[in-house]
């Protein structure tokens, strides 16, 4: 059960992806864990993708379809895997296609969590993180005890520059006309299977779970 999440920034596919990984047993892959693993481990890979991340510069689409395919070539993905934020685009789309169709491999369903920008823009701008320990909440779906005081802690809480509505409004604009595509581009293969994010959490996994059987 080979599955890639999508969906706008805030949908909540992170938090549907780890779901997914526990009731299946199959592994949660996230690029930006890719990346600090192999870092962390010092492979050639790893190495490569450090000297672009330390001029801040974009990891370029090869290596970071190297990094995947390796990750997913690993024993723990045999039975599948669940990719989350990859690929981004529809040339990162069409490189992982190849690589996987060179291993005799394939996704099997890409999933997409569907949530109008308005949601998106209050949910994301009703988080709050803990500047000490970097525990998350919402003001309104998962308060504090103690309004602006973490509950593991007792850090302070703050509302991330990446969460405020003009951050999310420009991450949004990028998402619609980088990842969006892909919507089309799986659907054309027959393997889109859509998902209302506007419901409760346990709902929308419910939704999943009926799609993957």
């Amino acid at each position: 059960m080979k599955i890639i999440m999508l969906g706008a920034p805030g949908a909540g596919k992170g938090t549907q992806a780890k779901k997914i990984a526990e009731k299946y047993g199959i592994p949660h892959i996230s690029t930006g864990d890719i990346f600090r693993a192999n870092i962390k481990n010092g492979t050639e890979l790893g190495k490569k993708a450090k000297t672009y991340m330390d001029q801040g510069a974009l990891v370029p689409d090869e290596l970071v379809v190297d990094l995947v395919v390796d990750r997913v070539g690993q024993e723990d993905a045999k039975n599948g895997y669940v990719l989350d934020g990859f690929p981004r685009t529809i040339p990162q789309a069409e490189a992982l296609d190849k690589a996987l169709a060179a291993i005799n491999d394939k996704v099997d369903y890409a999933i997409n969590v569907e949530v109008p920008d308005e949601n998106i823009i209050n949910r994301m701008s009703g988080r709050r993180a803990c500047v000490d320990c970097g525990g998350t909440y919402h003001i309104k779906y998962n308060p504090t005890k103690v309004e602006g005081v973490c509950d593991a802690c007792g850090g302070k809480l703050i509302l991330r520059d990446d969460d405020k509505p003009e951050t999310v409004k420009n991450r949004l604009s990028v998402y619609h006309e980088q990842t969006q595509p892909l919507i089309d581009y799986y659907s054309k293969q027959g393997i889109l299977k859509e998902v209302d994010g506007t419901v409760d959490m346990e709902e929308v996994f419910n939704a999943i779970t009926a799609i993957l059987g």
